[in-house]
């Protein structure tokens, strides 16, 4: 127990370590001003110099948390800290030292000050890079995986870093950049992919930074027979977070035109209503919104659970819990009236295909109904900005779930909305959300059951929620009113690859693939356009598709037959034309 690491045991160490460090030191400089003969009259200074830096040094120190940092991480930044901090407690002492220059006990030798403060700093600084320095020196782990890096260089020198620890299973062999050859990071020898497959260097795992294009590099790797591959992100001055690959780092669009700043501008210091804020889209939105400093979360949800965890989430910044359906307006206009959201944020929705075929009049009322009522309590209260989340499939639907969110894109396009902006945005899956594929088929592995996908060619586009999210609010930003924006999601994926990529990244050769049928409105593949005729915005991860007028005291009165009509798919075929019912 005496032995082992503490906070307390490392500030007492190095305050312990300090003390003797300035005494040495000002010793030291006491015998070189004096060539090792110190006259007697000075012997009272050096105790009161000792006294007084040490007292001085120690409090800024741990006023400035010197003394918090982890001896072995000790870098760049804390180096600056340190210099900075003794530079100042020696200009403290000179003006003390001149204050004081009358006092016979205080008498000082200007030389001594520089003396002391160099060698001070010095071992100071050894003591504390002492251990990092150690570390990194060790021998590698020979007996650990041979390992190469794929990152840029910066990043590069950091994973290199981390994986040098002596705990480390991995022993780097090589640096993948293709910027820079003929270089080595750390002793490490920099390569292109190209040149490492022709020096013929045996390598087991790869550490991949998460920006690269994995889902490339991950093809290169199988062919090189690297089948086990690491993700490298949340990089700091002292290392890397590494761990396994998932389908989700494969997947991920990693947009390059994110613009953090329209969309701060956006929501900083707004008061942001979100619906349907216990979900998987309305939780990160959530996160979003707090990222980017809202004034005041308003988080809407007729789940007491999914409330309850987000709410809980966010309880450090006081967000205002709403337990309500969409579908009472008097009650979501108690909230309107009460709070005076500035933006709303709608993703609220009943969003499962297959239980929402199985609850037409239900899904109807929440998803329109719901959705109508939001938007007109929004102009009413003169919201600023309302954002619809959509879907890719109201594009020539074939279910009623992508239907239903098809009337609601049609009337937030078309309502008079006065001074409220209104805009929809449309995108395909996300990665990870309730109810899609990649939680199913992680179950089923985790089973050890075979992975059941509907059909060998259904094809779905991918994007990782908090991308998605982030562009949302940044279409939000950019909308002026009327617009369904689209969300750029790449090209779309087989859902029979992603299947076998995730059994492949499982290490399970024993699952296999069944194929069961399509489930009830669901369609081979989503679209994201009705017609070709889409617009571009200023970022190319957005664009804009045509508007589709639909007369709005029409569009209402077709809205209230809906939701009184005993044939309700007669009514939504008649507001959606291109609705083509499969339930097969």
């Amino acid at each position: 127990m005496l032995l082992q690491a503490s906070d307390f045991k490392r500030k007492i160490f190095f305050i312990i370590f300090d003390f003797l460090i300035i005494s040495f030191s000002t010793l030291l400089a006491y015998n070189l001003r004096f060539d090792f003969m110190i006259p007697q009259e000075y012997i009272s200074s050096i105790y009161l110099t000792i006294a007084f830096l040490v007292g001085v040094r120690v409090a800024l120190f741990e006023y400035f948390r010197i003394y918090n940092i982890s001896w072995r991480h000790f870098g760049f930044k804390d180096t600056t800290m340190l210099v900075y901090l003794t530079t100042l407690s020696t200009l403290f002492f000179v003006l003390v030292a001149y204050i004081l220059r009358g006092n016979a006990e205080f008498v000082i030798p200007r030389s001594i000050i520089p003396i002391e403060f160099f060698i001070t700093l010095v071992l100071m600084l050894i003591l504390r890079v002492s251990k990092r320095l150690y570390l990194e020196s060790l021998k590698r782990n020979v007996d650990g995986k041979s390992t190469i890096v794929i990152a840029n260089i910066d990043k590069a020198n950091t994973i290199l870093r981390t994986i040098n620890a002596i705990e480390s299973e991995y022993y780097p062999v090589a640096v993948i950049n293709k910027e820079y050859k003929n270089i080595k990071i750390n002793g490490i020898e920099v390569y292109s992919f190209e040149e490492f497959i022709k020096q013929n260097i045996e390598a087991e795992v790869a550490i991949v930074d998460r920006s690269e294009k994995l889902s490339t590099i991950y093809d290169q790797l199988e062919l090189a027979g690297i089948k086990t591959i690491k993700i490298a992100s949340d990089y700091t001055e002292y290392g890397a977070n590494i761990k396994d690959i998932s389908v989700e780092d494969l997947l991920a669009r990693n947009p390059q035109d994110l613009d953090k700043k329209k969309i701060s501008s956006f929501i900083k210091d707004k008061v942001v209503l979100i619906t349907g804020a216990g979900g998987s889209i309305g939780s990160e939105i959530v996160r979003q919104c707090l990222a980017y400093d809202a004034k005041q979360l308003l988080l809407l949800d007729n789940s007491e659970f999914n409330l309850y965890k987000i709410e809980q989430e966010s309880a450090s910044y006081n967000p205002i819990p709403l337990l309500q359906s969409v579908t009472s307006r008097e009650d979501v206009a108690k909230t309107f009236a009460r709070y005076q959201p500035q933006i709303v944020i709608h993703a609220a929705a009943y969003k499962h295909v297959p239980l929402v075929e199985e609850n037409i009049s239900e899904a109807i009322v929440n998803n329109v109904v719901g959705t109508k009522n939001m938007i007109d309590l929004s102009i009413e209260y003169g919201v600023e900005k309302f954002v619809l989340i959509s879907t890719d499939k109201a594009v020539r639907p074939t279910n009623v779930m992508g239907t239903t969110k098809r009337i609601c894109e049609l009337y937030a396009q078309n309502v008079d909305a006065q001074k409220t902006e209104i805009v929809a945005v449309r995108f395909g899956n996300v990665l990870g959300s309730s109810g899609s594929v990649i939680p199913k088929f992680q179950s089923q592995i985790e089973k050890g059951a075979n992975i059941t996908v509907t059909h060998p060619d259904i094809t779905r586009y991918f994007m990782l929620i908090p991308e998605a999210c982030e562009l949302v609010l940044q279409a939000g930003a950019i909308g002026k009113g009327g617009e369904i924006f689209i969300l750029d999601m790449g090209e779309p994926i087989k859902i029979v690859d992603l299947a076998q990529k995730m059994i492949e990244l499982s290490g399970r050769e024993d699952i296999k693939i069944e194929f069961s049928g399509l489930r009830k409105g669901e369609k081979l593949y989503e679209e994201l356009l009705i017609d070709e005729s889409d617009a571009k915005t200023e970022y190319d991860s957005i664009t804009v598709a045509k508007a589709t007028s639909y007369d709005i005291e029409k569009l209402q009165k077709d809205i209230d037959d809906l939701v009184h009509s005993e044939d309700k798919l007669v009514i939504l075929k008649k507001i959606v034309p291109e609705f083509e019912h499969k339930i097969n």
